[in-house]
């Protein structure tokens, strides 16, 4: 089996980093530079997904979707990140992780624009695969990133990866049906729009790639040895798959269905986006400050309860009563969507090296993915049948138990190297 295919074949990297932007003291502005694209690539990991969840009723008239289809397209993400997430620490060792989130982004520009422009729906689900299939590989590789480059600063700067990938998902949740009735009440422009900020993120990294090869020859140099850990034997990177997986379901879910829970039970479809917008902004500051809270303890438990309770309290709020107070469990809902951050900050701290974290993040990702694939889909199932919201938010309030058990576990403090041994 190939060391794509199987995370816990994946080589990782000695404890040496490979020469970086930030190795050196003249390297101040590089580092600057490479921060900035960070944040910039974040901004564009949730509008293919949140742009579209706004727009989703437009979307599948003018397609002539049916609702469980619809719920396909939400179960788009999960599965490109299972997929090309296992394949991206191979492509980072042999194109270096830079180049490989250069590519993403381009893959993620060329999707977002060409998807706005067909009228066929399994046209329109591969260009969305395109465009997933470069966040996927972000996904996976920015935490590397971060790792490798900030080796001093990893907690600040998943904060600042995670406030701006929220940024990014609120702006589109809110902004999105605003801009496509000022261009025209067209839902292709309302998506494609999305290429812009897209693109500005591609620039950045190109600068980034560029300015690289330019300092350290083309990227030659003594090539990192490789350890290689039988992920497969830690418990703990079970135990973050599953809590990655079963966070992934609650959050593709809300994303692609909260807006439609809404406008059917009263609320206007430029509300509704604001609503979504404002489950999305509760995690900005939440994303920046709770990194660094979390990797100040030595576990993460408290955090995973709380967040776990915030989310079952606003999903059952939206089950019953939806049209009153919706900004309440909006703001519930929110807060246990931050679950992300904090699952990124784990799979940060639960590994000692770059390598270590991108074998963790590979498999974690991919697995958690896997998990999550079915929640959109009998989402979307369910509501066909019944055509109430009950069923399949109370799946969702559910889920959230099993979430909160293997967050226990995966939030103790220890090492995969030490679990993961032959």
């Amino acid at each position: 089996m190939s060391t794509a295919a199987d995370p816990s074949a994946t080589e990782t990297e000695s404890p040496r980093p490979a020469p970086s932007p930030v190795a050196t003291a003249s390297s101040g502005a590089a580092a600057v530079l490479l921060a900035v694209a960070v944040a910039a690539a974040a901004v564009n990991l949730r509008p293919v997904v949140t742009s579209l969840g706004a727009l989703l009723d437009p979307v599948q008239e003018g397609l002539g979707m049916s609702a469980t289809v619809a719920g396909l397209l939400a179960a788009v993400p999960p599965l490109c990140f299972a997929v090309l997430g296992m394949a991206a620490p191979a492509l980072a060792r042999r194109l270096g992780p830079i180049t490989v989130v250069t590519a993403a982004l381009g893959a993620i520009t060329a999707g977002v624009v060409a998807r706005s422009f067909t009228g066929s729906t399994a046209v329109f689900l591969l260009l969305t695969a395109l465009a997933l299939a470069g966040v996927a590989l972000a996904n996976v590789l920015l935490p590397v990133v971060i790792k490798r480059y900030f080796p001093d600063r990893v907690a600040p700067m998943i904060g600042l990866y995670s406030m701006a990938l929220s940024v990014g998902t609120s702006l589109a949740a809110a902004t999105t049906v605003p801009l496509a009735h000022a261009l025209g009440g067209s839902w292709r422009l309302g998506l494609g729009v999305w290429a812009l900020p897209a693109v500005l993120a591609l620039a950045l990294w190109l600068t980034v790639l560029f300015g690289r090869r330019e300092k350290n020859g083309g990227g030659s140099g003594p090539a990192p040895a490789h350890v290689r850990l039988p992920i497969l034997r830690s418990r703990t990177a079970w135990a973050l798959g599953a809590f990655f997986g079963l966070q992934s379901t609650s959050a593709y879910s809300t994303m692609g269905f909260l807006p439609k829970i809404y406008h059917e039970a009263g609320v206007s479809e430029s509300a509704a986006g604001v609503l979504l917008a404002l489950v999305m902004a509760i995690s900005v500051p939440v994303s920046f400050a709770l990194p660094n809270l979390a990797a100040r303890r030595g576990d993460q438990r408290l955090y995973v309860v709380v967040l776990g309770l915030c989310g079952i309290a606003g999903y059952i709020g939206l089950m019953l009563a939806p049209g009153t107070v919706p900004w309440l469990w909006a703001i519930l809902v929110g807060l246990s969507m931050c679950a992300f951050p904090l699952a990124l900050t784990m799979l940060g701290l639960r590994a000692r090296t770059p390598g270590g974290v991108a074998q963790l993040s590979a498999f974690a990702q991919s697995l958690g993915y896997l998990i999550c694939i079915p929640g959109p889909i009998l989402m979307g199932a369910l509501y066909e049948r019944t055509g109430e919201w009950y069923l399949p938010l109370g799946l969702l309030a559910a889920l959230l138990v099993p979430q909160i058990l293997v967050g226990l576990r995966a939030a103790r403090a220890r090492h995969i190297e030490d679990e993961a041994v032959r």
